[in-house]
């Protein structure tokens, strides 16, 4: 990049939603009425900044609060406005219109459906919460971790207790200071 400086090159911003999207997706957004009892309070955060929040800790998973050191709003605004719309239905129609504009333009085979789960038991799961007539036989299909002793039905950590620990080299050194003067015939 001989000749060009870091000012020419545009900076992308991978989580600003490009107008065209915003558009479709601020039409599902309910409208805001105003409960101030004198119609003032404290200005709004925009809709699109909010939704750009919610969708940075959707994406990357971090905590709401941490939305504080983001260029986005605070975290507490965007967790209840992602409350506000969740109750007011804007996710499940943000995704059927998606589901529906991917249809129409790639297409969907829809007899190819199927769902996807899974019904195992938890191999860390432990023990039953309450007791059932044939407790016996369904402790002894519970799970249990390597190299762990099976825990004490009626005692939390019942039989636990570590083993005294010993210094290296200490029994061999008893071991020869009780010696005895060897004895010759």
């Amino acid at each position: 990049m001989k000749g060009t400086s870091f000012v020419d090159v545009p900076v992308v911003d991978q989580w600003h939603i490009p107008d065209d999207l915003w558009e479709g997706i601020a039409l599902l957004l309910p409208e805001h009425k105003n409960t101030h009892r004198f119609g003032g309070g404290r200005p709004r955060t925009p809709d699109r900044v909010c939704m750009e929040a919610i969708l940075f800790v959707l994406r990357t998973g971090c905590q709401w609060k941490a939305l504080n050191a983001t260029r986005f709003c605070p975290g507490s605004t965007a967790h209840d406005r992602f409350q506000e719309w969740v109750a007011a239905g804007v996710f499940q129609e943000m995704w059927e219109t998606g589901l529906l504009a991917y249809d129409e333009w790639k297409g969907i085979n829809w007899s190819w459906l199927s769902m996807d789960g899974c019904m195992t038991k938890a191999p860390l799961g432990g023990e039953k919460d309450r007791q059932k007539p044939d407790r016996s036989r369904q402790e002894g299909g519970q799970a249990q971790s390597a190299g762990r002793r099976r825990r004490h039905p009626r005692g939390v950590g019942r039989g636990r207790r570590q083993p005294p620990r010993r210094q290296a080299g200490r029994r061999d050194a008893l071991q020869y200071s009780r010696r005895t003067a060897p004895t010759h015939a």
